[in-house]
């Protein structure tokens, strides 16, 4: 497979890719390494590892294929993904794709386990591929813009503006204000909120969560990029949207309580 992006075939496709990395400040927080911030000296690893995961699934798929579902195991899927540094090269650079990414793989995934046609998991395989390789001519893109100096430095380690308790608290009346857009029809709003909130918010407390309960962050992330992307993108109603919502919630009620007794043996200590 080339490695290299095919670009834009218009200049308006172009633009509005650049215009994303102009306008979104890169703020993320959580196990971003310092990479990030040397973009073109890590294209060829980054390009490396698209590959490697496009490799990874087809394996997967095709002993699915040949072998049924006991010959595979559908969690590896998201340790292929976390495992490699392009995983946070895109989730501070473009966050739309990075949603996509999270879908396509989890579209293999539920493909698989809902033992579906050999057929259809390839359908879902090649959303994959395609999210996979967009990803990269982000990267590359970005690139671009942080040798002539136009991307902020990301931040490796968090930098809290407000405790992480209170972060939650925020979280969960950004989602109120996804409901509230999408009542009103605005379903690009409500799906820009979705990510800011995933971005700017919750990748601050991410880390600190994830040695509570590293289940529970999973969880949440596939919410986040997956099923209430989802959610707003096929036109579900406002109860709909609502429910998986108030499900979020529920679960960052779990993941405050998690954060405050972490602050409080943090406290402790000092």
């Amino acid at each position: 497979m080339n490695l290299l992006f095919k670009p834009a075939k218009t200049l308006g496709a172009s633009l509005l890719l650049a215009s994303a990395f102009m306008a979104q400040p890169v703020l993320a927080n959580g196990p971003i390494g310092e990479h990030v911030n040397h973009l073109q000296e890590n294209i060829k690893s980054y390009a490396e590892e698209v590959e490697w995961m496009v490799g990874k699934v087809d394996t997967m798929v095709s002993d699915y294929d040949t072998k049924g579902a006991k010959a595979v195991k559908t969690d590896d899927l998201i340790e292929y993904w976390e495992s490699v540094k392009f995983h946070s090269a895109i989730e501070t650079n473009f966050v739309p794709v990075y949603a996509s990414i999270w879908q396509g793989l989890y579209g293999v995934k539920m493909a698989i386990d809902n033992k579906q046609p050999a057929e259809e998991v390839r359908k879902q395989q090649t959303a994959m591929n395609i999210a996979l390789w967009q990803g990269l001519g982000a990267v590359k893109l970005a690139a671009k813009f942080q040798q002539k100096g136009l991307l902020d430095t990301v931040k490796a380690t968090a930098t809290a503006q407000m405790t992480q308790s209170a972060t939650i608290d925020e979280i969960k009346h950004k989602l109120d204000r996804v409901v509230a857009k999408f009542a009103e029809r605005l379903r690009d709003e409500a799906t820009e909120i979705v990510h800011d909130t995933y971005l700017h918010l919750f990748e601050g407390v991410e880390g600190t969560l994830i040695e509570q309960d590293a289940k529970l962050v999973e969880v949440l992330e596939k919410d986040f990029n997956v099923t209430l992307p989802q959610a707003i993108k096929n036109s579900k109603s406002v109860d709909e949207v609502r429910d998986v919502i108030s499900d979020m919630q529920t679960k960052l009620d779990r993941a405050k309580v998690l954060i405050e007794k972490a602050e409080k043996a943090r406290k402790d200590v000092f």
